[in-house]
């Protein structure tokens, strides 16, 4: 697939990744993903966290609405709009809804999305 409709794509209530159970739910939505990378839309309520996990892919966040804390390695970023943050593959990172929460995310090379958020 090369072009794809938001309206077209249901998205996944995750309430667990990389097996380990969230606090809240999030919605994924993946948008558009070649055998390189994979882009997804993720709505995170205020209040959503997901724990300290690691993947075996790259994982660049990009937030287009609300604010979030991420954890990095041993680093702590707060971001709002407009920030963006890379997490590395193997690099331990977790993520916190501090408002209703709206991420562009993308992953590379493509995971298998059933797998990371147990869908």
């Amino acid at each position: 697939m090369i072009h794809a409709k938001n309206s077209d794509i249901a998205a996944l209530i995750v309430k667990s990744v990389e097996g380990k159970p969230m606090r809240g739910e999030l919605q994924v939505k993946p948008m558009i993903e070649s055998d390189e990378m994979t882009l997804l839309e993720v709505r995170l309520p205020a209040g959503t966290a997901a724990p300290l996990h690691v993947h075996s892919h790259d994982s660049l966040i990009y937030v287009v609405t609300g604010k979030i804390k991420t954890t990095v390695g041993k680093d702590v970023f707060v971001l709002g709009p407009g920030d963006v943050c890379l997490r590395p593959r193997h690099v331990p990172h977790s993520v916190e809804a501090l408002q209703d929460s709206l991420l562009i995310e993308v992953k590379a090379p493509s995971p298998d999305i059933g797998h990371v958020f147990g869908t």
